[in-house]
């Protein structure tokens, strides 16, 4: 019960209607035709928690507050009141129920938000896999802060998952790469030449340059420019706390011939024919909305038929499920993956496809063009001048659907306004009020040095078993929704995460953290915790040591550094 509070009174409501129905009290009404929603209404007099029943009014022909009130008949009695107003049924727990929670995340400690909906299901989240021809542009950070942190919370909750990079180092631009550095190493050796057009003229191939004139380890200008490039990529991805279990090559496909048996597959599957020279899949047969090329004029594959090849690479090694992370431009490539899939025997179900929006760097109030700006074009450079926690949290804020504007001077700034160091400031308090229980503290009177208000024992025996209901006693009533709040914010975390696993939805994390900071700075300040006497002292410590515990999780499930000090 704890734990689900929304989806426990969802289910006393149904059974309570269900029950209402069998006896005949709700007119017409034979089943619950829609589905019930628990919110929390805007005023706290009524509750904590609000359902409206209001729309069975077309069936049971009465009035919403009639309903209401017979509904709230049949509902179980337990730990919470109830307040019926106009079509709404409210509840509100009561400090029992509170004092249960707390109980709860105590004992449970870093294990108190798990949930197991992955049930051991072997997922392959594949995300980034940019070529190897230059730096990670702000987008590859999007995706990179996103994929680490769905895997994060995806283990966390029971999955079997495997992070994996996909090298595009078999096409032409590994050539055009290599021609590319051999251009910059000659300019490096004297030469007066310019970079042809359709080459990379970016000034990062001039360090690579050097690092081949110094020692190129007798690797071809395209081999050695590949490998320098994958070493920034694979560096630059673990300092963003970004952590593969395998970089696969698609140059491997065509070595181990995976590719040539895809294509044959799909022959003896009579998925494929050829037209005006070129050879094509039937990926209209199965839900496209054409067929495609697979093997151009020139007798070259398109970039399709490797995909196909590495999709089947990764079905044979036993996932039961395929998460991809593309940007938005790819949806249209969809259709084509999934009837790929199909065509060759698998359940196109087990690919799921994240598509992401693209990121606008916004700096002194104005978006700035990309490709014009000297400062912060690649990932690394923003990561530099903003710092992982921030752009990781920044790029995590809003649905992967949805552009994000990457305001650069706030994310840097050291505000409430700022929301990574808002809630990270929140946490480090916590921290703080923690030490501060067991340190020795200076009598400003006579200048001692005196005991501190707890020692660690005591603290610890009463984490063991903590009674907060006396701290519900003598107090405001400011200070009363304040504590209740604070309890029912962080009781809202594992269904919150459920959710966040379920929808593949790493944003909402980024959005309760920020809900429950604010729970947390209003408990603060309306609520002294530590003072002379003991017993009040603990009972309000067991309340910041679970704030810790919960924030602690998520920011790590997030990537997030859970600063102690600040």
């Amino acid at each position: 019960m704890v734990g689900m509070l929304k989806n426990y009174f969802i289910e006393l409501t149904e059974k309570a209607i269900n029950c209402a129905i069998d006896n005949n009290e709700l007119g017409e009404t034979k089943e619950l035709a829609f589905e019930l929603v628990c919110d929390c209404p805007k005023n706290k007099e009524f509750g904590d928690f609000a359902i409206n029943v209001s729309a069975l009014s077309r069936t049971a022909k009465m009035p919403p507050a009639k309903i209401a009130q017979t509904v709230a008949k049949y509902i179980e009695k337990g730990d919470f009141t109830l307040n019926c107003v106009a079509g709404f049924i409210n509840f509100k727990p009561e400090n029992s129920f509170l004092n249960n929670i707390v109980k709860e995340i105590l004992s449970k400690d870093k294990n108190y938000l798990k949930t197991d909906i992955g049930n051991g299901e072997k997922v392959n989240i594949e995300y980034v896999s940019a070529n190897p021809t230059g730096p990670f542009h702000i987008g590859h950070g999007r995706w990179a802060a996103l994929g680490s942190a769905l895997a994060n919370i995806m283990k966390y909750c029971g999955y079997n998952v495997f992070q994996e990079f996909y090298i595009n180092d078999a096409g032409s631009q590994i050539e055009k790469l290599g021609k590319s550095l051999e251009i910059r190493v000659r300019q490096l050796n004297g030469e007066q030449i310019d970079m042809p057009e359709g080459l990379y003229p970016g000034e990062y191939l001039i360090e690579c340059a050097k690092r081949y004139i110094k020692d190129n380890k007798g690797l071809s200008y395209a081999d050695f420019a590949k490998a320098d490039m994958l070493r920034l990529q694979k560096e630059l991805l673990e300092k963003f706390g970004t952590h593969f279990d395998l970089f696969f090559s698609e140059l491997d496909l065509y070595k181990n011939n995976q590719v040539d048996l895809v294509l044959d597959a799909l022959k003896k599957s009579g998925n494929i024919y050829e037209k005006d020279g070129a050879v094509w899949f039937k990926s209209s047969k199965f839900g496209d909305d054409q067929d495609r090329v697979l093997i151009k004029t020139d007798g070259k594959n398109t970039y399709l038929t490797a995909d196909i090849a590495y999709h089947k690479n990764k079905l044979d090694r036993g996932f039961d499920r395929l998460i991809n992370i593309w940007g938005a431009d790819h949806h249209g490539y969809i259709p084509r993956m999934k009837a790929s899939i199909e065509a060759l025997g698998y359940d196109s179900t087990k690919l799921e496809v994240i598509l992401g929006q693209l990121v606008n760097l916004i700096q002194d109030g104005e978006q700035q063009r990309m490709g014009k700006r000297k400062k912060m074009v690649t990932l690394d450079e923003l990561v530099e001048d903003v710092g992982v926690d921030a752009t990781r949290f920044w790029m995590l804020m809003r649905s992967s659907d949805t552009t994000i504007d990457f305001d650069i001077d706030l994310a840097k700034s050291q505000s409430d306004k700022n929301p990574v160091f808002y809630v990270q400031y929140a946490y480090a308090r916590a921290c703080s009020i923690l030490r501060k229980a067991i340190e020795k503290r200076i009598d400003i009177d006579n200048k001692t040095e005196i005991e501190p208000v707890l020692t660690f024992e005591e603290i610890y025996n009463f984490y063991k078993n903590p009674n907060i209901l006396p701290m519900f006693d003598n107090i405001s009533s400011e200070q009363h929704e304040a504590i209740r709040q604070l309890i029912l914010k962080l009781e809202e975390g594992r269904a919150l995460l459920y959710n966040a696993v379920k929808y593949r939805a790493p944003y909402m994390i980024c959005k309760y953290l920020s809900e429950l900071a604010n729970s947390f700075h209003h408990f603060y300040n309306y609520t002294r915790v530590l003072s002379d006497d003991k017993k009040d002292c603990l009972m309000k410590l067991s309340l910041v040591n679970c704030f810790r515990i919960v924030m602690y999780t998520m920011l790590n499930l997030i990537g997030v550094s859970a600063v102690e000090k600040m």
